[in-house]
């Protein structure tokens, strides 16, 4: 690891906007809040994947993945990120090293090459370069070759020095940010502004949650100037710094830059959730409050609580004729990140009882709060193997695990219906729509008839029970001479 990147990941471990790092001692920040991983160590995702993930969504750039091809095929596309235009962050850009390239050090000039063929041949606003393993290892320079096609070529090659041994998966999301902070944010100028031009951070859009939230915006007269990375395009990204305030979604990975977006440029930042009825009333009032604190018209709040009254009351007329077949029905949870509290909140609304749930990847805020919404800390949980998970499921009496679709194998197993909460869904649960969606998706799963069947003995299992249950017959089988009895003998 190069003396850059360390010092990279050293300041990312030490973000003093972070309650759990602002409780250690000067020696424990020092350390870190984990340990840097070795190559091929990094189970559940690597610091590459993390900063693909963050900044993927960014859907008019050309991703170029700087590696031999399993870098680039093994993790391309793994969201459900949703584009309302451009679609060429579907595309899957590597220079494809071969062994060959790697021992004769033809690297950076097959980089060079594959930048310009981009260009050429896609005209991208910018193209973001990724560093992995393999190329950190071998000494590539991608931040000299980046500014040498940028000057060459008129555009923006953005390198994204994160390779996989770096760190984990969500050290890669904090580190995509700040590669972000460094190269993008505060490179363009919008042609306009005004007094509600808001910020969105750690929102991936998917399954097209954020087109679920945007039309209360536009409502409110609130734009999004700037988005990373939700269905977000290149100047978004640079236009940042012009923006009012900044909501932050998933607080974990995109902290470090929110706290200096607002030490840079003076952006305050909150913490926030569209999941839930009252959390989506709650974010959009404390987006107006603060608009209104910088300089927005002061009929904002008045608009935002007569949209919040409006929307409260159609979409809980919408639920009443579906609650009664969801309500006290138990759930296990397991999911992380701001969602450990925010999809808790919100199946509370709709009468269940949350029997687990777990707090990977969650910060001491989101901790927090999800004791506030349950009252106690006994039924939250870091990390889960699956034999504990199978065995949480039955000695609850879960009616449904709501999840990543990882787990969806251990709720078969348990016979107990699965609900994808994940960045691998394919229905959009955010705003108040997605409480609707959300009911339905819960209805489906756990009143299909089909779990009767499934739970119900196999037949060959009544037989035994049914056989078990009569008296033993002491004659023999006359040809045989084995007892008739099948629980004596089942050949005969």
């Amino acid at each position: 690891m190069s003396d850059a990147l360390k010092s990279t990941v050293q300041d990312a471990f030490q973000e003093p906007a972070c309650a759990t790092n602002r409780a250690k001692s000067a020696a424990d920040r020092k350390k870190g809040c984990a340990k840097p991983l070795t190559p091929g160590a990094a189970a559940g995702g690597c610091a590459f994947d993390g900063a693909m993930i963050t900044l993927q969504p960014i859907v008019d750039v050309a991703h170029l993945v700087h590696a031999p091809l399993a870098c680039s095929g093994n993790s391309w596309d793994n969201r459900g990120s949703a584009s309302s235009g451009p679609m060429l962050y579907k595309t899957g850009f590597t220079t494809d090293l071969t062994e060959l390239d790697i021992v004769m050090g033809h690297g950076e000039k097959k980089l060079y090459r594959a930048i310009r063929e981009i260009v050429e041949k896609h005209a991208p606003p910018a193209i973001f370069v990724y560093a992995t393993c393999v190329t950190s290892m071998t000494g590539d320079d991608i931040v000299a070759v980046c500014k040498a096609a940028t000057e060459a070529f008129g555009t923006p090659a953005i390198p994204v020095d994160v390779p996989g041994f770096a760190g984990s998966k969500n050290l890669g999301c904090k580190l995509g940010g700040e590669m972000m902070f460094r190269h993008v944010i505060g490179t363009q100028e919008p042609e306009r502004t005004t007094d509600t031009d808001i910020n969105i951070m750690g929102d991936y859009n998917l399954s097209g949650e954020l087109w679920q939230i945007k039309p209360l915006l536009d409502r409110l007269g609130i734009r999004i100037l700037g988005s990373l990375s939700a269905d977000a395009r290149y100047r978004q990204v640079a236009q940042m710094h012009r923006a009012r305030v900044t909501m932050l979604v998933c607080s974990h990975a995109l902290l470090g830059l929110a706290r200096k977006m607002e030490e840079k440029y003076g952006i305050p930042f909150f913490e926030g959730s569209f999941y839930g009825i009252s959390d989506t009333s709650e974010a959009l009032r404390t987006m107006c409050r603060m608009l209104v604190e910088r300089g927005a018209a002061p009929d904002l709040l008045d608009r935002c609580e007569a949209l919040i009254a409006e929307e409260e009351a159609g979409v809980r007329a919408a639920l009443e004729p579906l609650k009664p077949r969801v309500a006290g029905r138990r759930v296990l949870l397991y999911t992380g990140g701001h969602k450990s509290w925010s999809v808790v909140s919100a199946l509370q609304e709709l009468g269940m009882e949350v029997v687990g749930t777990s707090v990977r990847k969650a910060t001491e805020t989101d901790k927090a709060r999800v004791v506030e919404i349950m009252g106690t800390d006994t039924h939250m949980f870091d990390n889960m193997a699956p034999k504990e998970m199978y065995a949480t499921l039955r000695a609850s009496g879960a009616d449904v695990l709501m999840s990543g679709a990882r787990s969806q194998f251990v709720a078969l197993k348990a016979r107990v219906p699965w609900i994808d909460v994940n960045q691998e869904k394919h229905e959009p649960y955010a705003g108040y729509m997605g409480m609707i969606d959300l009911v339905r998706a819960i209805d489906r799963s756990v009143n299909n008839p089909m779990w009767q069947d499934v739970r119900r003995p196999a037949p060959w299992d009544e037989a035994r029970a049914f056989a078990g249950s009569r008296p033993r017959v002491k004659d023999r089988c006359p040809v045989s001479g084995i007892s008739n009895d099948p629980s004596d003998h089942e050949d005969c």
